[in-house]
């Protein structure tokens, strides 16, 4: 799992079929402080979740197991909308 922030949205009109109603967002990868340790990542969204959130995502396969996504060409999915971190 990864934490992110959502940077961002994707319209895309032409794509893979599979994916035709889903939500993709722009996502950066983020530290517990919110220092970005990896940007410009695409995930699916079935949460909601909006420019400025934080975000949990789960990658590689795990990534399709949320909403039935078994069939769907993606490898990174928000899993979660964070709504506080407490970190030392």
């Amino acid at each position: 799992m990864l934490l992110a922030k959502i940077t961002g949205t994707i319209t895309a009109t032409i794509k893979d079929e599979r994916l035709s109603g889903h939500r993709l967002l722009i996502a950066d990868i983020v530290d517990a402080e919110g220092k970005t340790l990896s940007s410009t990542r695409i995930a699916i969204d079935s949460l909601g979740a909006g420019v400025g959130d934080r975000v949990i995502l789960s990658s590689g396969s795990a990534a399709r197991m949320p909403q039935g996504y078994a069939s769907l060409p993606v490898d990174l999915a928000t899993i979660a909308i964070v709504d506080r971190i407490d970190h030392r």
